[in-house]
């Protein structure tokens, strides 16, 4: 009867020696840290020292990497530069590599409080203020760092009410000429301001509006001009813009549009809408109708489908061959490093032609060159961990020829690349970007490099276009570099930061740059990524969550987010534009079609902007009937784009005849 279970025994009993033998390596040795606690305010930045010991407390070669429990609350470096950016308590760690071997870990207590109050601000309150003019008050308590204690109340008050009010939430009016002194107190500190109340030299105010009549989405601009009781124009005095709405429906519409103090509209529903211009106690209106954009509603057809279901796809590119035939190249994600060629020339024809497959277990990203001669894979965890990126001659897709392959301090693995004429730029390790020349393919040499040095920083993407690096980089926003543009002087080998932006969720995952034929102005759209709940691979579909940010870019010392893109319960990866259509992969909402014309404000999918969508669903995918789509790319007259649960799709944009009018 033992000698049935002999052979478990065994195993269970090598299982334990196993075990036993890596609980001994690991215990051999520990890290030994600076600090394991530091108490630290808001804004303050330390560096976190430690060392890899053994049980005699001797050094032992090996490498100390840091990490955050919270990194939005606790920023850290890898190798060690702490900054408080929250209050509370929070862990950091700090873990033990050895011969490329994860071991111990140790812990660093970090309890971060808040600076001492400095003193009170009260924004841009006004020095003078009209009869009937409202302006709202905005009290801080400031720190060391300028930054506002949000946990202490700012209180204000008025001297004199029957001059100058302030209601509940902060609104000052002024009722009667005179002067008054606004009172502040918070966090144990006092501050006073002086505004005096005067008549309003305005009699008279009239507005107008740049259309009358215009489509949900389209900016229409409107102008308030004052003028005192003699008709002659008052300058500099202080317009306030608002609006009420009729729309078509009686459906309950909630609020409809929205309207800048600078005069901009922009509606999203259509109906009518009265804008109203005040200057104190004097007031006028103006009416105009928006409609329906359905004159751009078109529908998303299948044409071609190249099936991939036993591993996950990642990226795509497709190119015109030297041939003149069309060509993609597919990567896979969390699978055995292969990566598919395909004949694409007949669209509804996706023919698998060829597949070369490197040491990784994943293909993040694939591009080729302008000419169509080479083809650059990223990789990810080799088995080797020297990762790095592989060149490949694809004159002839059909036989892909290995050229070389380069890997020097980009072990951490490559996420994403981009090839910009003799240049690619890799990411390494999530850390930064490597430039390296390539004009000899054979032996590509690393020329520049650029990093965010800041504490707890990461890319995760960089895309190239005008001698100019736009780069992702989550919680530390986009950047722009000058790698050749000549803006601020850079070059491949001396990249130079000129430009910049971030916003509060740090979800930065990828930036595409677009210059609007029609308005002339800059924008860079800033992609999100996000899983709240979860990012499933298999047996079970994925929720990704976030939206496209429009950054107006036209003024680079002041980069201002004026719209957005955002798909309900869906969330967006990778994304093109060609002209002024925006082509977007919005994981489990499918592939959209987005009209990225004229002025940008607002939500572009309230409005109408969205011309077509797609949801790849197969029910033999990886994840059945699970839309994931990865990235899209226009080419030719069709959008080729990779699905992560399904492979390679070919679709068309045609005309809706059955849309509803």
């Amino acid at each position: 009867m033992l000698s049935r279970f002999l052979p478990l025994v065994i195993a269970v009993l090598c299982a334990d020696m196993f075990a036993q033998e890596q609980s001994t390596a690991t215990e051999s040795y520990r890290i030994k840290l600076s600090q394991t606690a530091v108490t630290l305010d808001v804004g303050d930045k330390i560096k976190l020292e430690a060392e890899i010991v053994d049980v005699s407390g001797r050094p032992v070669e090996g490498e100390v990497l840091f990490f955050s429990r919270a990194r939005r609350s606790v920023r850290v470096s890898s190798d060690g530069e702490l900054q408080a950016i929250e209050p509370g308590s929070f862990a950091v760690m700090a873990r033990s590599m050895v011969g490329g071997e994860r071991g111990p870990e140790a812990k660093v207590t970090v309890t971060v409080g808040r600076p001492e109050p400095v003193r009170l601000s009260l924004g841009d309150a006004p020095s003078r203020l009209f009869i009937g003019a409202t302006r709202r008050l905005v009290g801080a308590v400031l720190d060391k760092n300028e930054a506002p204690r949000e946990d202490l109340e700012v209180v204000i008050e008025s001297s004199d009410p029957t001059i100058a009010a302030i209601d509940e939430f902060g609104m000052l009016t002024g009722r009667r000429p005179g002067r008054v002194t606004l009172r502040c107190n918070g966090g144990g500190l006092s501050f006073e301001h002086p505004v005096e109340v005067l008549a309003n030299p305005v009699a008279t105010l009239e507005i107008t509006a740049s259309a009358s009549l215009a489509r949900t989405g389209d900016v229409v601009t409107f102008r308030a001009t004052t003028r005192d009781a003699s008709g002659k124009a008052v300058e500099g005095v202080p317009t306030h813009f608002a609006f009420y709405a009729a729309p078509d429906d009686k459906l309950g519409n909630a609020a409809t549009g929205q309207i800048e103090q600078d005069g901009r509209f922009v509606a999203e529903s259509p109906g009518l809408y009265t804008i109203v211009a005040t200057c104190g106690n004097v007031f006028a209106r103006k009416t105009i109708r928006c409609t329906e954009r359905f004159e751009q509603k078109r529908k998303l057809v299948k044409v071609g489908h190249g099936l991939v279901i036993d591993v996950h796809t990642s990226d795509l590119w497709v190119w015109e061959g030297v041939d003149g035939r069309d060509y993609a190249v597919t990567g896979t994600w969390g699978a055995n490093g292969d990566t598919f060629f395909w004949d694409v020339t007949d669209p509804s024809r996706l023919e698998h032609i060829a597949t070369v497959t490197v040491d990784a277990r994943t293909v993040n990203d694939v591009k080729v060159s302008a000419d169509g001669r080479l083809c650059i894979i990223s990789r990810e965890g080799a088995s080797d961990r020297k990762n790095g990126i592989v060149l490949y001659d694809v004159e002839n897709p059909r036989k892909p020829k290995k050229i070389s392959e380069y890997s020097y301090d980009l072990t951490g693995g490559v996420h994403n690349l981009f090839i910009d004429e003799q240049y690619v730029y890799a990411l390494s390790n999530g850390r930064r970007y490597d430039v390296l020349d390539i004009q000899n393919a054979k032996a590509p040499v690393r020329v520049g490099s650029f990093q965010v040095f800041e504490p707890g920083a990461s890319i995760h993407d960089v895309w190239i276009e005008d001698g100019i690096a736009y780069s992702s980089n989550w919680d530390h926003g986009l950047r722009l570099v000058d790698v050749g543009n000549g803006i601020a002087k850079g070059s491949p080998s001396n990249p130079v930061e000129f430009a910049q932006y971030t916003y509060p969720s740090g979800w930065n995952h990828a930036a595409f740059p677009f210059k609007s034929p029609d308005t002339n102005k800059f924008y860079v759209i800033a992609g999100d990524e996000a899983f709240p709940f979860g990012d499933h691979v298999r047996d079970h579909p994925t929720y990704a969550r976030g939206w496209l940010h429009f950054v107006d870019f036209t003024d680079l010392k002041n980069p201002k987010e004026v719209a957005r893109y955002q798909v309900p319960e869906a969330g967006t990866h990778n994304y093109w534009i060609e002209g002024t259509t925006l082509y977007v992969a919005y994981y489990n909402g499918g592939l959209r079609v987005v009209d990225i014309s004229g002025d940008l404000m607002g939500d572009l999918y309230r409005q109408g902007r969205e011309i077509a969508f797609f949801l790849p669903t197969y029910p033999k995918g990886l994840v059945p009937n699970a839309p994931m789509v990865w990235g899209p790319q226009p080419h030719k007259g069709h959008i080729f784009f990779a699905d992560h649960n399904s492979g390679l799709w070919a679709v068309k944009l045609v005309e809706d005849k059955g849309r509803e009018r």
